[in-house]
């Protein structure tokens, strides 16, 4: 059976261990506490939480010399959406000072309350994967871009 985690296959495609990668996406965790208890206002330092663990992935992966920088930035996204997904189920209830959503308009009152929050909190959940993914994907692109550039700067000189 193999061990996706400490693969050397694994390894040798994205750059770097899994577990690597996962260390790699914790980075962004502060961020998700910070935001989902209110912590943080919109300021210098709540976008140095958005942007510097991205930059430090892109970083990281075209350090490594990942073999798809796109697919090892996308793992990281995902591990991200992971954890965006838990932060958000563990700190539902102190998000929205213990009275969650509600469905609404034609669904409203429609499915119990212990059942409604499971429905959100899937919903929470998937977006969250989504939102993890993208970001990776995001970052991924931009490394790609970066080492492109590096490329025809090389050929250049």
């Amino acid at each position: 059976m193999i061990n996706l985690v400490s693969d050397p296959r694994t390894a040798a495609k994205l750059g770097r261990p899994l577990w690597q990668l996962a260390a790699l996406s914790l980075l962004a965790a502060p961020r998700v506490v910070l935001h989902d208890l209110d912590l943080i206002p919109n300021t210098a330092v709540a976008g140095l939480l958005v942007f510097v663990p991205g930059a430090i992935w892109i970083a990281a992966t075209l350090r490594s010399r990942a073999r798809s920088p796109l697919l090892t930035l996308l793992v990281i996204g995902t591990c991200y959406g992971v954890i965006l997904a838990l932060g958000h189920n563990l700190a539902w209830n102190e998000a929205f000072d213990g009275a969650g959503p509600s469905l609404g308009g034609n669904l409203e009152g429609t499915l119990s309350p212990g059942a409604e929050e499971v429905v959100l909190r899937a919903a929470a959940s998937i977006s969250s994967l989504f939102t993890g993914a993208g970001t990776g994907l995001v970052c991924g692109l931009v490394a790609v871009l970066v080492q492109a550039l590096r490329r025809r700067s090389a050929d250049r000189g």
